[in-house]
């Protein structure tokens, strides 16, 4: 009976003398595949797709150039960008998505479970998003699940709605003085509830203002709420992105733009307000916190709405609606 070797061992032949070699076959996988390439420079690595993208834009902005009056000495501004980890959000709910279409939200797609029950609601909402030329995707009621979320109770009607495109200020600022408009804008400080942002468009809409700058961190975007507050407002009213307002509010300052914050303990009383003809950013705070440090310091005035009671005081979207209309009326009659 043979004696069992070590597992995987060759067996030696016997002979002495030199064994046989590769012949050479081996040395190009000895030698390596050199230094690992810099995340950039890979193709499929996150990195080198935003080099990429940023080379074609580049390529595109040398080519085409940059329309656009104000920027001078060659400067080229960034061009209207969305919020950098916002892809889009989905409205779930048959009211929900049907007051999106009604308002009309932009959306890019309707998804309908199949087999779903057809209400007047769904029937509606089939009709405006045809009317519109959204497409419409018929989906089983996983995948619906899945795109909703598993805290969403979809009723087997769900909505896309694309990121927003925001402006950039400055670019905001020379669209509006190469219309030979006096720029009145308005500036959120800390300000979180979208229904906010939806009446503070639709204010600025109402009483002649150009335009709404939000900040790219701690603040508020233009959601689906904010476009159903804003009742069709957004559609017309520019909101821009600074990715730091305080350094917006000073390049505002150096463009002629005067700076009034809104707060309740404002040196500056609204009525008969004397800087209501020059160019004006309005900058109001979150209602609990109000203006921060930061801003306050930037603004050339504080201004406050008198009120009844001092106990008693305005959230953001009714501050601004006042201010707004005060200024307009005082516009009106110089």
């Amino acid at each position: 009976m043979a004696k069992p070797g070590r597992p995987g061992a060759r067996k030696s032949s016997g002979k002495k003398g030199p064994t046989g070699g590769t012949g050479g076959n081996g040395r190009r996988a000895l030698e390596g595949k050199g230094p690992t390439p810099k995340a950039e420079d890979r193709s499929w690595h996150v990195a080198g797709k935003r080099k990429a993208a940023n080379d074609r834009l580049e390529a595109a902005r040398s080519k085409y150039g940059r329309g656009g009056s104000g920027a001078s000495d060659g400067q080229r501004r960034p061009a209207p960008r969305r919020r950098p980890t916002d892809e889009g959000e989905i409205v779930t709910g048959r009211n929900s998505v049907l007051e999106a279409l009604r308002t009309r939200i932009p959306a890019t797609t309707l998804y309908i479970a199949a087999r779903v029950e057809m209400d007047d609601r769904v029937k509606e909402a089939l009709a405006l998003a045809t009317k519109r030329d959204i497409p419409i995707l018929e989906v089983m009621r996983p995948e619906l699940d899945r795109l909703s979320g598993p805290d969403a109770v979809h009723q087997g009607l769900a909505l896309k709605v694309p990121a927003y495109e925001y402006a950039h200020p400055l670019e905001l600022l020379d669209r509006i003085e190469g219309r030979g408009q006096t720029p009145l804008l308005v500036a959120l400080d800390g300000v979180t509830d979208p229904r906010n942002l939806g009446a503070i468009i639709r204010s600025v809409a109402a009483f002649g203002g150009q335009g709404v700058i939000v900040p790219s961190r701690r603040s508020v975007g233009l959601t689906a709420a904010a476009w159903k507050t804003s009742a069709g407002a957004a559609t017309r009213v520019p909101v821009a992105m600074a990715s730091n307002l305080t350094q917006t509010l000073k390049e505002l300052k150096a463009r002629g733009v005067f700076v009034l914050g809104l707060d309740g303990g404002g040196d500056v009383s609204l009525p008969g307000l004397d800087l209501a003809p020059q160019p004006i950013v309005l900058v109001v705070g979150s209602e609990g916190s109000g203006l921060s440090r930061l801003v306050t310091e930037t603004c050339d005035a504080v201004v406050s709405i008198p009120i009844e009671s001092s106990t008693e005081s305005l959230n953001a979207g009714i501050a601004v609606s006042v201010a707004l209309y005060e200024v307009s009326k005082l516009r009106a009659e110089r």
